[in-house]
């Protein structure tokens, strides 16, 4: 590999012609989140087929800093479903360009996800990947630096390139090992599940996320909404991390007390006077908007599963688990346990089953049938000669 530089326009250029005439590229990015409402896309590394099979991948670093840098070319190119966009663990990743280079990303091929299917964890780190496939060894030695700073270290642009310089070979290597096993068609299926990543917030949902904001009466929740929106759109516009502007308790407890003067606010814990200083009257407008909100009702669902099923759910999963061993495929991609007392308790209640991932897809081919005859009471799980986990016919 030449000593990477950042490219140039007519190298970002010739680039873009190589994916299209290959149908694929290899991508990742280097960003900075500490300190930010959203992370700031600093570098994106391209790898491209070479021109023969005896080159390496051509590989161009892009500086998402320099907003003169003509990206278009490989923007478009992310958004074409006839090119193959090849990324590890890229969910951030796919999020971030949507974002920053607004531009959808489609056609996705994630090594991570991949690995999941190949007898690997499906949260198996590139490194980690590289040395079980490949055989190599990454250094990973600038992983934590300042991508925000320029100019960029000779260290810190040889660390990015390497990052995408065997993306290429990987994916072959992966794609050859499914084929083989024959599960390249659900990761596939399963990549496409990350062209919808997006980091963007909505502020007036937020607040569902706040700590025990379910506690609070129907008034004080609306004042916990108006709250919560208000600190989103504050640390955006500022451009710093929500927690700085307030903090989740404090939004929580000035929706509990409802403070209408500056001395009541400075009661809340939490509030300190510089904060208050700048901030008491943003806190106090919004809290009178939330008052004169609707209230917002607590939900009274029932409970997705009572605690009798408990012992059912975890047999289910102890079943999935031997399921996945069996079929060489990560247990994490099968199903959460959220997923399993949603089956359960709608089995229970003689309920329509519920639109979780067990009972679609990939998953609906390899255990879906099976769950459903389980928690249906037909099947039974019972252990073989050889202490595997088995499901056999329900006695009657």
């Amino acid at each position: 590999m030449d000593e990477p530089r950042l490219a140039s326009s007519a190298e970002i250029a010739r680039a873009a012609a190589a994916a299209r005439e290959s149908a694929r590229l290899a991508i990742d990015t280097e960003f900075v989140s500490e300190g930010r409402y959203r992370p700031l896309l600093c570098l994106v590394q391209v790898a491209v087929d070479g021109r023969d099979s005896s080159d390496g991948p051509g590989i161009v670093l892009i500086d998402a800093l320099d907003r003169t840098a003509p990206v278009a070319p490989i923007a478009e190119l992310l958004a074409d479903s006839r090119i193959e966009v090849i990324l590890h663990a890229g969910r951030q990743d796919v999020a971030i360009l949507r974002r920053a280079w607004e531009a959808d990303v489609t056609n996705i091929f994630d090594t991570q996800v991949a690995a999941g299917f190949a007898g690997q964890s499906a949260q198996s780190g590139y490194a980690n990947l590289i040395g079980a496939i490949l055989g190599r060894r990454l250094a990973k030695t600038a992983s934590y630096t300042r991508w925000d700073a320029r100019p960029l270290s000779t260290e810190q642009l040889r660390y990015a390139a390497e990052d995408v310089a065997d993306l290429l070979h990987l994916t072959d290597e992966l794609k050859r090992r499914l084929q083989h096993v024959g599960r390249l068609e659900w990761a596939v299926e399963e990549c496409r599940r990350l062209e919808s990543s997006t980091d963007e917030r909505d502020p007036e949902t937020v607040w569902l996320r706040l700590p025990r904001v379910s506690q609070l009466d129907p008034r004080s929740r609306a004042v916990a909404r108006a709250l919560a929106a208000w600190r989103e759109r504050t640390a955006a516009r500022e451009d710093r991390p929500v927690g700085s502007v307030l903090a989740d308790q404090v939004v929580v407890e000035a929706a509990r007390r409802r403070p209408s003067t500056p001395e009541e606010l400075a009661r809340i814990r939490g509030l300190h006077r510089s904060l208050l200083n700048r901030r008491s009257g943003g806190i106090l407008a919004a809290v009178d908007r939330g008052l004169h909100d609707p209230p917002i009702p607590r939900e009274h669902a029932q409970l997705r599963f009572e605690p009798a099923d408990g012992p059912v759910i975890s047999l289910a999963e102890a079943w999935l688990r031997a399921r996945a061993l069996e079929a060489g495929v990560a247990y994490e991609l099968l199903s959460s346990r959220a997923e399993l007392e949603a089956v359960v308790a709608a089995a229970r209640r003689g309920e329509p089953e519920p639109p979780v991932r067990p009972l679609t897809g990939w998953r609906e081919q390899l255990i879906g049938s099976e769950l459903r005859s389980l928690v249906a009471g037909r099947a039974a799980v019972a252990v073989d000669g050889r202490l595997r986990l088995r499901l056999v016919e329900a006695p009657a």
